[in-house]
């Protein structure tokens, strides 16, 4: 679909559109994940896991979506060591977070 013209663009000019996500860099890697969009995504699906405002199946599968994510990004061999770790880093935090289901659907 192509854009109207005679219409005001009413976008948020500080969002890329979805073409230009994940555009390789200057060195010509692609782009992954921000670090900080996946921090915060834990962050938010395990304050709605301790306010059961969400259900233990759809949290489970929140966590392996970003799992897999995180997973793919740790094994990319031109990614930089000090993104490796951060990336690790919110690796142990999915698991742990993944270990709190489970226990939690043991308990019922």
């Amino acid at each position: 679909m192509t854009p109207d013209s005679s219409k005001p663009d009413t976008g948020n000019p500080g969002t890329p559109e979805p073409a230009e996500r994940n555009l390789p860099d200057a060195a010509g890697a692609p782009q992954g994940p921000d670090a900080d969009h996946l921090s915060d995504a834990l962050a938010h699906l395990s304050t709605a896991v301790e306010s059961d405002s969400i259900a233990t199946g759809a949290a489970k599968g929140l966590v392996y979506s970003v799992m897999e994510t995180l997973g793919t990004l740790i094994g990319d061999p031109d990614l930089p060591e000090h993104a490796r770790s951060g990336y690790e880093g919110l690796m142990e935090t999915a698991r742990e977070l993944r270990a709190r289901l489970e226990r939690g659907a043991d308990d019922n």
